[in-house]
């Protein structure tokens, strides 16, 4: 698998880490007049946020490793920071951010990336060959019985752009970042609530096609609409805790 240039990554890092450092300072030494200077705002408070995911949610694209925030469900958001918050997530600059944030700022910070309209822009396409491309489109869109791996269209979407109100769109994602997060659902340093249907699912894939997943996903030209699904529109193969009571079959 490709591995993430460490120069944009570690400089935006440190950039949220010195950000979160300022505040502390600030707060710690009760400089009130100083700390009144900073807008409260939504914006603000959340340029940790954005120092690494872009001033909207558009993600950052030529790090190949910051998602995309903007559009997708605020429910799957704000899971996705407890579950950093949980210890469910490894990531030291993301739990260290989310360490102190009640669930109603999280919440917060979930709807208003969810609600930012910003045009997708394609991620860099790796090199890769026919015979990969084919894997990660069979996988992708039709699964592998064989290996008992459904398709991840038949949870993301029929165009893979997500579904209402927790399940994130596959679309428009880096190379690097969806196999990254699927190596980390295999090592076990992401995970999710029980039965934790992305873990058993990845658990399943070799690197190979782990891989061609990501490439192909990478490769894909985007919908005209990528809109998430309504709620209700489609039936998970798999039961999936962050689910509940919708989280489909054995």
């Amino acid at each position: 698998m490709m591995k993430t240039s460490p120069g944009t990554h570690l400089t935006r890092i440190h950039a949220a880490v010195a950000w979160f450092v300022a505040v502390t300072f600030v707060g710690a030494s009760g400089h009130a007049v100083a700390a009144a200077k900073v807008p409260d705002t939504l914006q603000q408070r959340i340029a940790a946020c954005t120092a690494c995911h872009g001033v909207h949610g558009e993600g950052e694209l030529k790090s190949g490793f910051f998602p995309r925030l903007a559009g997708k469900p605020a429910a799957y958001l704000a899971r996705q920071l407890q579950n950093f918050q949980d210890g469910l997530r490894k990531y030291a600059p993301m739990e260290y951010t989310v360490r102190q944030l009640s669930p109603a700022y999280m919440r917060e910070i979930a709807e208003y990336f969810a609600t930012q309209q910003v045009p997708y822009a394609r991620s860099p396409v790796p090199n890769a060959s026919a015979a990969m491309l084919q894997r990660g489109e069979q996988l992708t869109s039709h699964g592998d019985p064989a290996l008992k791996i459904p398709a991840c269209s038949s949870c993301h979407g029929t165009q893979l752009t997500g579904v209402q109100p927790s399940i994130p769109a596959l679309v428009g994602l880096p190379y690097d970042y969806v196999s990254s997060q699927l190596g980390s659902w295999r090592t076990g340093t992401r995970a999710s609530a029980a039965p934790d249907c992305m873990a058993v699912i990845a658990r399943r894939l070799g690197a190979s096609d782990i891989s061609a997943v990501a490439t192909w996903l990478a490769s894909r030209e985007l919908p005209a609409d990528m809109q998430a699904q309504p709620a209700g529109s489609i039936k998970p193969p798999l039961r999936c805790g962050v689910l509940g009571e919708h989280g489909g079959g054995a």
